[in-house]
């Protein structure tokens, strides 16, 4: 069982609130009399998404109005933020993407176009999202960008000609799997993604694998926690109830419960208290963490952004806004502590 224990977490978010409202005071006119002009033309001058906050709510408020116009000047500010620099890091952004472009078909290759230009690196995240869009022609949108990505040759063929998985076809347990179908299900409220985010419950009881069990367990508290405050996901767990095997129906009836109570503390404290127990089992449970967590695998941040995107920070392990998961992230549950 973990103690309780004074948690850094809660200095940091007051630091962070400070640190924003000083920003804010900074960034107000200085006076009444002749800074008006000067600060609108300032205001004017900025581009869209001044902040990664900016991005993250428009990504979750997205489904409610969509503007899929937006979408180039959304990337170009995830861009100008750094949040797509690790791609491995950038699934809710991938699956956000993706899922606006599967939505929009008949405008998909201009809103691509509009993203360039666009580092190499980050143009991961471009050739994931469209093979992930569900476009029935997504492929021949992907090769109509190849001189585009020269760099992303080799990635491109993989998916037009080799053994690239759309989204489909990854495994629940994929640890990417998570936020990619957070972020399609922002873009579009579609029951498919969250029927997915559902079928991941079958992992949070899994007793012999300690990264699959943190995938059920974050599926299971991000589900909770976004459909406390989201009806239609809701709906969409009732629903499920009906054709979910077993397995899955116990997760969820306290998924549904939690959020229609608002009561999340408890599933995130029985998340944590299962991962410290198969954590604490034997040396080989001990050394497959210490493996695990120097290797740097976000399996921990998995849903951390989907529950940032909703203002929720009471998630309770380090997160930071844009997707990375810090490091003392795997401190903050590790053997240390």
């Amino acid at each position: 069982m973990l103690k309780a224990r004074a948690s850094p977490i809660a200095s940091v978010a007051l630091a962070a609130i400070a640190c924003l409202a000083a920003a804010l005071a900074a960034a107000s006119p200085a006076s009444a009399q002749g800074a008006a002009g000067p600060v609108r033309a300032a205001e004017k001058s900025k581009p869209p998404f001044p902040r990664a906050e900016d991005v993250l709510e428009f990504i979750a408020g997205y489904r409610e109005a969509k503007s899929p116009d937006r979408l180039p000047a959304a990337v170009a500010a995830m861009l100008r933020h750094g949040l797509l620099k690790d791609p491995e890091k950038a699934g809710i952004y991938t699956g956000f993407i993706a899922g606006v472009l599967g939505e929009n078909g008949v405008r998909a290759e201009r809103l691509v176009t509009d993203m360039f230009p666009m580092p190499p690196v980050e143009q991961i995240v471009l050739v994931k999202a469209i093979a992930y869009s569900g476009l029935p022609y997504w492929k021949q949108l992907l090769s109509s960008f190849v001189e585009r990505m020269p760099s992303r040759q080799v990635l491109i063929a993989k998916y037009l000609y080799g053994d690239g998985k759309t989204l489909d076809e990854l495994a629940i347990d994929d640890d990417f799997l998570i936020d990619v179908l957070w972020g399609q299900y922002f873009a579009t409220g579609a029951a498919d993604p969250a029927r997915r985010l559902v079928s991941v419950l079958a992992l949070a009881e899994d007793g012999d694998d300690i990264e699959k069990l943190t995938l059920g367990a974050m599926a299971k508290f991000t589900l909770a926690s976004n459909a406390a405050r989201d009806k239609r996901l809701l709906d969409i767990a009732k629903g499920e109830m009906n054709s979910q095997p077993e397995n899955v129906r116990r997760h969820l009836r306290e998924v549904i419960e939690a959020a229609e109570l608002y009561e999340l503390a408890k599933l995130r404290q029985d998340a944590f208290t299962s991962i410290e127990e198969i954590r604490t089992r034997g040396t080989a449970s001990r050394r497959a963490w210490h493996t695990w967590g120097e290797a740097g695998t976000t399996v921990l941040a998995l849903g951390c952004v989907a529950a940032s995107a909703l203002g929720q920070f009471q998630f309770g392990i380090p997160c930071v806004v844009g997707g990375a998961l810090s490091s003392a992230a795997v401190r903050y549950l590790g053997p240390d502590r």
